[in-house]
């Protein structure tokens, strides 16, 4: 799945899976899942991830693995969600952990593609 706008509001609206979205995550971090061993590979993960996630967190499920997604997105990317996307949030009612992390991968999401140009 490409890494769109399109893309990320979907994570936001909660239209795509939490598994995708996470794999979206895990492939940009270098997570690689490989098919003949059944394994992942984590040869290509930053070692700061990859010593406390040897295989890829559910960022979904994992409020520590959330919290390290979000300490590490760059100061001035953190409000990415409302400069290109003009996201406001989610209303009061709607604040629950699973929303609030699938905003989090947003976040990360876009400063990724920024970060790398993309």
């Amino acid at each position: 799945m490409l890494l769109t706008t399109d893309t990320i509001w979907a994570i936001l609206k909660d239209t795509i899976d939490d598994t995708t979205a996470n794999r979206l995550v895990w492939e940009c971090l270098g997570y690689r899942y490989d098919e003949a061993t059944g394994k992942w590979d984590s040869s290509q993960v930053a070692a700061e991830w990859r010593e406390e996630y040897p295989e890829p967190p559910d960022f979904i499920a994992s409020r520590p693995a959330t919290v390290k997604l979000t300490r590490s997105i760059p100061k001035e990317n953190k409000q990415l969600l409302k400069e290109e996307l003009g996201f406001e949030g989610y209303k009061v009612g709607e604040l629950v952990p699973r929303l609030t992390r699938r905003a989090t991968i947003a976040n990360w999401l876009l400063s990724h593609r920024k970060e790398q140009g993309l």
